[in-house]
């Protein structure tokens, strides 16, 4: 019995279990502020799993008293990248060696905003091929960060490409309007709900994703800054909007291993 089978009798999931799993972001951090409850099942239910981060973090502030200075940064933060991820149960993580935007202002050479959407879209494309995974996930980039929107764009390319390997499912996994509006106090942050295909109780994967917040200890998370009930709302939940193949509400099966 493989342990993808055996994981999925024993979680009762009513559908085959995937195999495999990638996660793509932009920073170190969004694999565990975002997709850390995604990645942290799919471990537990024997997938092989995978995070493909497109830069360092360099432009991320440095949590106060932590003592980092800006020059170190990006190194900081691909070793808690790595950190984090082990802490979720990943197997594989690679880096796209871009350099991070930042949220506004000029894109310096190098960075991920002054790239070549197209050479973005072929390096993912790229690792998917090698990879093979039968699920992707990204951020859905309704934070406004102009790197989170890059990454997305390039993952929906590369997933509706004829030329390339096809996933079973592609989702973004969303921020809630209803939430974002309370945090930010603006509609402008988040999916708007109705978009959103799924919701999935992981309340019971709260620990695991806590530790690997805090293994980026060089930035502060932004569910700090909230009160526990909200914290709770985006934690305890997560959501996603499936995107390949579409037309997907509700109780998605071939998310059943995720419930």
């Amino acid at each position: 019995m493989t342990a993808v089978l055996e994981a999925q009798l024993c979680h009762g999931a009513s559908s085959p279990v995937p195999e495999s799993l990638l996660v793509v972001v932009a920073h170190p951090d969004d694999e565990a502020f975002g997709c850390g409850s995604v990645l942290a099942r799919a471990a537990r239910m024997g997938m092989r799993t995978a995070v493909l981060c497109a830069t360092r973090g360099e432009l991320g502030e440095p949590a106060p008293g932590s003592g980092i200075v800006r020059a170190d940064l990006g190194r900081v933060r691909e070793a808690e990248l790595r950190a984090g991820c082990g802490l979720l149960g990943v197997d594989r993580v690679d880096l796209l060696d871009f350099t991070d935007s930042g949220v506004s202002g000029d894109p310096v050479p190098g960075s991920l905003a002054n790239a070549d959407p197209v050479h973005v879209q072929e390096l993912v494309a790229a690792h998917i091929d090698e990879l093979r995974p039968d699920v992707v996930v990204t951020l859905d980039a309704s934070d406004g960060h102009r790197d989170h929107a890059i990454m997305r764009d390039a993952m929906l390319a590369a997933t509706t490409s004829v030329d390339g390997h096809q996933p079973d499912g592609a989702y973004l996994f969303c921020l809630a309007r209803s939430l974002m509006t309370r945090f930010t106090g603006s509609q402008e942050y988040g999916t708007p709900d109705e978009l959103i295909t799924s919701e999935v109780d992981v309340s019971d994967l709260l620990d695991v994703r806590w530790r690997a917040i805090r293994a980026h200890a060089s930035q502060v998370p932004p569910f700090d800054a909230m009160p526990p009930d909200l914290q709770y709302g985006f934690l305890a939940t997560d959501r996603l909007r499936r995107v390949i193949p579409e037309g997907v509400v509700g109780r998605d099966l071939d998310l059943a291993w995720l419930y």
